[in-house]
């Protein structure tokens, strides 16, 4: 599952619905927001909440906010009454994450009329105990990990790799946070990741290394916005299960369309290159030499006719090879795109764009 932020500290403006409005057509499932502002009016506050929950609520997505006992107070909401925790489910909030200030009794209690996001970090054998003890409704709970606005304060991923794999086997399902790439969050700017290891990468690199290697069951971007190419990359992957790269022609090459499309990744996958499986049993011309130069991560090659039999296979490089004259380097992945590899496995299909 995917999700997205979206920050109350100034009105919904009509580019921020529109985007909203993208990424759920894109295949995003849910919105997270945050409530910690204390300078904030609290019924300017609630009014912007209430205009971002009807939005949610109108394209069907989920709304979960991060929330303070104190601000909840201030919003005029008693964690102590079931009708009082209505009004936010009433105004289109599905769940609350809430982390300090809380007891364990109190969000037992919520639980059993909103859905609960605790601090995935900080969870501890105790608390599920207690949690246990004041009849919490597990099947409204999950696990959610925080974001980490200031550079080198990020997880490492062992230790949150352990921790997931932990909240999994008692039943937990795990979210966590992957850096955007354009409009970042001030007053650091310094992009919203759970993983140090995450704060630079392609967000959906990132994403894909979260959901495949680490236990995360749902991955939301921390920064306000992603660029528009990143989102068709996130659309690609999520409706049609492909990784999309963006390449580059080498040296003007003459096959470089016939690179370009779809490709899948065999099922037998090489240690250096993805090789595209069906690349060699198209109907093809003659393949001659052309920039059989070295081959870098990322590049995008084409078998010559001095292979043989070969001629016409694609691969992607993966690790550095050396220049084969038997082999044309037809085309580059965007230096940006880089990371994606990676997570292109056996089977997995791939395009490849210009």
């Amino acid at each position: 599952m995917f999700g997205l932020s979206v920050f109350l500290g100034i009105d919904l403006t009509e580019d921020k619905k529109q985007y909203l409005k993208e990424m759920k057509e894109a295949g995003f499932t849910s919105v997270f927001t945050s409530l910690h502002i204390p300078e904030e009016d609290a019924d300017q506050y609630m009014q912007r909440l209430t205009d971002l929950a009807s939005l949610v609520k109108k394209w069907d997505m989920e709304l979960i906010a991060d929330i303070s006992k104190g601000a909840l107070e201030k919003l005029g909401i008693s964690i102590h009454s079931a009708s009082s925790l209505e009004k936010l489910k009433h105004i289109g909030l599905t769940g609350l994450r809430v982390d300090y200030g809380f007891t364990n009794q109190e969000i037992a209690f919520m639980s059993n009329s909103l859905d609960i996001a605790l601090n995935a970090s900080t969870i501890t054998e105790k608390d599920v105990e207690e949690l246990v003890q004041y009849g919490a409704n597990f099947h409204k709970m999950t696990a959610m990990h925080n974001y980490y606005p200031r550079p080198e304060t990020g997880l490492a991923k062992e230790v949150f790799q352990q921790k997931n794999v932990w909240l999994n086997e008692i039943g937990f399902t795990v979210a966590s946070f992957v850096s955007g790439d354009e409009e970042l969050r001030g007053p650091l700017f310094q992009h919203l990741p759970t993983l140090e290891d995450h704060r630079e990468l392609h967000p959906l690199a990132a994403a894909l290394e979260s959901l495949k290697d680490c236990a995360v069951d749902a991955v939301y971007i921390g920064d306000p916005t992603i660029s528009a190419v990143t989102l068709e990359q996130f659309k690609h992957y999520i409706q049609e299960d492909t990784i999309l790269f963006h390449v580059e022609p080498i040296n003007h090459s003459p096959y470089f369309e016939r690179i370009l499309g779809k490709h899948q990744n065999r099922w037998d996958p090489a240690k250096d290159v993805l090789r595209s499986a069906d690349a060699r049993f198209k109907e093809i011309t003659e393949i001659e030499p052309h920039e059989t130069s070295s081959r870098f991560r990322g590049a995008v090659t084409l078998d010559n006719n001095r292979y043989q039999r070969y001629m016409g296979e694609t691969q992607v490089v993966v690790h550095e090879l050396p220049a084969d004259e038997k082999v044309n380097v037809v085309a580059q992945i965007k230096k940006e795109d880089l990371s994606l590899l990676d997570w292109c496995v056996a089977g997995s299909q791939f395009e490849l764009k210009n």
